[in-house]
């Protein structure tokens, strides 16, 4: 059992002002591995209080100083990768091959384009017409909530960018998915991040993260996580009238052409839904297929979610795992029954375990055809291996059915046209259009229209998220 009961303040770890424990329970055995401690707001007071006495003389270091604090905490993550591995598999049930060659190096690839944003940023400039000078000073005391899906990806997403500013910040990350964040903590003190810049204290929404979100001496929130969690956040936020980033739930579309190379998109579309166990707010988890190739699409779409396999995350392997934790495993069924009361078509999948399966959050990848947009499961964030085919008949319409949801965090279009293409992205209301399985650098914007959020992460423009603008004249 891996001891975690303190929370790291002012460049200590230290004991919660009153104890309360947390077991971290591996889905895939469901058996506790860590015990963590919850905070409460009186800690969250400690955490601020710490980042308010650093911020004055982090906030006027030079840029060649935060670079090489940068400098030196990648250097770090990479020697102490193999532990970030571990830590993600075992707090969230990623498989050792996907959390070495996806999660883990999520945060590197954060840290290293901040690093890149950081040295190329102009903090100060004159303005267009002269006779006034345009500086770009950090922001303050920030408060960081990351989820669990993607642990060290939103917190080095959020972290990083922080530093780089010259901010100082409090990171709450997801209490059943904490190990990576502890880890994390670690790598910054041994970094040398001067005490009280970055704070650590775990803890739930209701007990940490609300207090975080009113705290009066916390001059910005940044959130990942539900639309719902966002909500509070943006409320709780208001009294105090500080800026907050939010980078909340999707429901993505992926647009399938008949001219597209039906198999190899189809296969694209499959993995990109699957991966993770379908655990990605940007996942394409409503594909529209055009009705000239839709019945082609499905039977393609049920033999290859027939061939994606479900392993134990301890082996090596292209499998996927388990979903987190036995309440998302409840939720993810839920939406499974749904849609076959609503109608729905299964063609693979469905509800209950996969075979041999009988300990562990485990799910089947699930595929439904002859879906309406109108129905819960193409309305609804599921956040399982769940994929739902929607035929469509002409470009307007597939268009039309893509924006008809309240998200807009991601969209995806499968066509052999490259003009098509380019006519279809520009009409999507979304923060991130991907052609053909591409993927972008980790300096490309990332954020939602809609509820899907508002701000945007990822190299420079996560940098200028952390950032006020001041105008100096005369």
């Amino acid at each position: 059992m891996i001891e975690k009961r303190q929370f790291y303040i002012g460049g200590s770890w230290v004991d919660p002002v009153e104890a309360k424990t947390l077991e971290v329970i591996n889905p895939a055995t469901e058996k506790p591995v860590a015990v963590i401690s919850l905070g409460s707001a009186a800690d969250v007071d400690k955490a601020v209080a710490a980042a308010k006495a650093a911020f004055a003389d982090w906030s006027e270091t030079s840029v060649e100083e935060r670079a090489a604090l940068l400098e030196r905490v990648i250097a770090i993550y990479h020697r102490r990768s193999e532990e970030m591995d571990e830590a993600i598999r075992l707090e969230m049930g990623a498989p050792r091959s996907f959390a070495r060659g996806s999660q883990t190096p999520a945060g590197s690839g954060h840290l290293e384009a901040t690093l890149e944003a950081l040295k190329h940023h102009v903090f100060e400039r004159p303005s267009p017409r002269g006779g006034s000078v345009l500086r770009h000073e950090p922001i303050g005391v920030c408060g960081l909530i990351t989820p669990w899906n993607w642990p060290i990806n939103q917190i080095a997403a959020k972290v990083a960018p922080a530093l780089a500013a010259g901010c100082t910040m409090v990171l709450k990350p997801s209490e059943i998915a904490p190990l990576s964040g502890l880890l994390f903590a670690e790598i910054l003190d041994e970094a040398g991040c001067p005490a009280g810049v970055f704070n650590l204290v775990n803890g739930d929404g209701p007990g940490v993260g609300s207090a975080m979100s009113s705290h009066p001496d916390i001059d910005m929130m940044s959130f990942t996580g539900s639309t719902r969690a966002g909500v509070a956040v943006s409320q709780n936020a208001a009294p105090t009238v500080k800026r907050v980033a939010l980078e909340l739930g999707g429901k993505s579309a992926n647009l399938l052409f008949a001219d597209a190379d039906l198999e190899t998109a189809l296969r694209t579309s499959l993995s990109g839904c699957f991966s993770n166990t379908g655990q990605s707010c940007d996942a394409p988890t409503r594909l529209l297929v055009e009705r000239s190739v839709y019945d082609e699409a499905i039977a393609l779409a049920g033999k290859i979610a027939a061939e994606t396999t479900v392993g134990d995350p301890a082996e090596e392997g292209d499998h996927i795992g388990p979903v987190i934790s036995d309440l998302q495993y409840e939720k993810i069924q839920g939406h499974i029954e749904r849609g076959l009361a609503d109608g729905a078509r299964l063609v693979a999948g469905g509800p209950g375990k996969p075979k041999g399966f009988e300990t562990g959050y485990f799910v089947q990848p699930t595929v439904f055809a002859d879906v309406t947009n109108q129905m819960s499961i193409a309305r609804n964030e599921i956040f399982g291996p769940v994929l739902v085919m929607i035929p469509f008949e002409t470009e307007e319409e597939a268009v039309a059915i893509a924006n008809d949801t309240p998200y807009g965090l991601a969209a995806y279009i499968q066509t052999g046209d490259p003009e098509r293409a380019k006519r279809v992205a520009r009409k999507l209301r979304a923060g991130s259009v991907y052609i053909n399985g591409n993927s972008p650098d980790w300096d490309v914007p990332f954020g939602g229209y809609k509820q899907s959020g508002n701000g945007r992460e990822y190299g420079e423009f996560g940098l200028e998220d952390f950032l006020e603008l001041k105008a100096i004249t005369g």
